[in-house]
Formats: C-alpha cells, sequence, structure tokens
C-alpha cells in the first residue's frame, strides 16, 4: 500500500495551492494533513501569524501543546519509531529544539508535518488539533450543513450492529475490540506490533499482504489515528469498501474533517482538551488516555451529514 508522495519536506510554504485532486493526489501519503494545515492557515487568514507556541509536553502516551490564545490539541507520542532514543547524542537529533519550543511561530511548528523526526511529527499534528480547536471556540457554527460534532464515542450509535458482518480495526484498539467480542461481530485486526494482541486475538490477526483483501470486503473499519504520523492513513483508506462505515479514532485525529471525509472516512472519534492545567500534569507524570478521559478531555465524534 505505498503511496507516492505530495510533496518533499520544504517544497512547500503556507498558504501554497496543491494540484487537483486526482486520485493519486488524494491517498498521496501525507497529504491528508497537509490539506488540513493549508485548510487551517487560510481560515486563520492573517491572524495565524500572530500566534506562537506557548506550550508543548512531549510525555510517554500522548504530546501536548497549547497556542497563545489558549486552544491546545493532543498527539500519540510515537516512543516506539524513535530508534535514537538509546543514548543521549542520537536522541538529541530527535528534538534539536529541546528547551526552545516555547514562543515557535506556527510556520516554524507546522514545517515539523514533513520532516521526519516522529516527535516533530507529533508536535506538529498536535498543533492541527490546537489550531482545529480555536476555529471551533471562535465559530460554533463552523462546519454546519457538513458534519457535527457530538460528546460521544458510541460508535454504534451510528447504525445497527447487526448490519455488520465484518469489521477490520487497524492498530490494537483494546476498548474496540472488547466491543466486537461483547456484541459477536466477526473482526479482525491488522497490527505492526503482534505482541500487543492477546492470546485469544491471535487468530483474528491480518497480514499486511492480506490486508487490502480485508478492507475490501469489511462493512466496518476502525483506524487507530497514529496512522497520521507514519503515513500508512491514506493508503489504507484507498483500499476500502466505499460502502462501509469507516471511523478514524483516537485523540490523534481532532481535526477540521474535510480531508478525511473526501476519502471515504464517515467520523472522527477524538478529544477535545477541556482543562489544558490538568492535561499537561497528567502528560508530564507519563498518564495515558485512561487518565485525562472526562477529566481535562472530552471524547467527541465529528459526524460527516
Amino acid at each position: 500500500m505505498k503511496s507516492e508522495t505530495l510533496t518533499k519536506p520544504g517544497d512547500q510554504k503556507m498558504g501554497d495551492i496543491h494540484p487537483p485532486l486526482s486520485e493519486k493526489n488524494l491517498y498521496s501519503a501525507g497529504s491528508i494533513l497537509k490539506e488540513t494545515e493549508k485548510l487551517l492557515v487560510d481560515k486563520y487568514g492573517e491572524r495565524i501569524n500572530t500566534l506562537t507556541l506557548k506550550k508543548a509536553v512531549i510525555g510517554i502516551f500522548y504530546t501536548g501543546v497549547q497556542l497563545s490564545d489558549g486552544s491546545s490539541g493532543i498527539c500519540f507520542t510515537p516512543i516506539k519509531a524513535i530508534p535514537e532514543s538509546v543514548c543521549c547524542p542520537s536522541s538529541a537529533r530527535a528534538m534539536p529544539r529541546a528547551g526552545n519550543l516555547k514562543g515557535m511561530k506556527m510556520a516554524e511548528v507546522l514545517r515539523y508535518l514533513t520532516q521526519p523526526a516522529p516527535i516533530k511529527r507529533a508536535i506538529a499534528i498536535a498543533t492541527l488539533n490546537a489550531l482545529s480547536d480555536g476555529i471551533w471556540k471562535n465559530n460554533p457554527e463552523e462546519g454546519a450543513g457538513k458534519y457535527k460534532i457530538v460528546e460521544s464515542d458510541d460508535i454504534f450509535s451510528l447504525g445497527d450492529p447487526e448490519d455488520i458482518k465484518k469489521a477490520v480495526v487497524i492498530g490494537a484498539l483494546i476498548p474496540v475490540i472488547k466491543l466486537f467480542k461483547e456484541k459477536q461481530i466477526p473482526y479482525r485486526i491488522a497490527e505492526l506490533d503482534i505482541r500487543t494482541l492477546k492470546k485469544e486475538e491471535l487468530p483474528f490477526f491480518v497480514s499486511q499482504d492480506d490486508l487490502s483483501g480485508e478492507l475490501a470486503t469489511a462493512d466496518m473499519v476502525i483506524i487507530s489515528g497514529t496512522t497520521l504520523l507514519n503515513d500508512t492513513l491514506e493508503g489504507i483508506l484507498k483500499a476500502c469498501n466505499p460502502d462501509s462505515k469507516i471511523i478514524l479514532i483516537g485523540p490523534t485525529a481532532t481535526m477540521l474533517p474535510d480531508s478525511f471525509f473526501s476519502r471515504k472516512v464517515s467520523v472522527l472519534a477524538g478529544n477535545r482538551v477541556i482543562n489544558p492545567g490538568k492535561m499537561f500534569d497528567v502528560l508530564i507524570e507519563g498518564g495515558s488516555g485512561y487518565h485525562f478521559y472526562g477529566d481535562s478531555s472530552k471524547k467527541i465524534m465529528i459526524i460527516k451529514n
């Protein structure tokens, strides 16, 4: 499921116009993030030049940022993707500006989207989520007619579970897998690290070689938002059955949904930060989603009309 990249690092500046959305461009790796970046920059206009990074916390499980206007966002921390984290000299290359992130302008932060260092990409994606949060705060009517935002994480409220003959889960999303077991929905799991699966789940594991065939015949596909970090999301979506219910899940995918909806996605099930102070305290102390759900963030679903 490899695809050509839409741009090379440094090719584009903020506000550049993308090529027409042919299928090649539509499913190019990283194209969703770049389109969302451009959409946000266009919506903010000159205001974006006044925004800076007020705070950035890189936790074990999640990375969080807060902008100078108070808007906040989070993203999964891709610890496993950082082979440099074994010693100080090499790990310094992964985040060379540590201690100097505060005060960075948005143009600088968003350049991290096209850089290979995983932590930089996590900061940039968290920033896209924070910018989206700012859009929704300033304009509650944003998206009216195109989508609605509801405070819920009940993916089965969107349809009858009995209509699902086969589901595919991308990533070891334990709560989702548990729901499929309880509702006796046939499912398959695609996960890069098979060690994260329980013994009883191994028979449902699907290899990368077989994944395209499984996606093409699934009624529901649940995809971890972490696929945004490793540029695999577009290839996965291209292989999906256009008639299936496709849900992207996790705090990493809590941003303007336009580019997702144009590529078969039906729902973004993410998290909006409601108490940045508490959120950062949790992240600093190594907390995971179980520690901040409902307290410093709320689960939301962005549902395509």
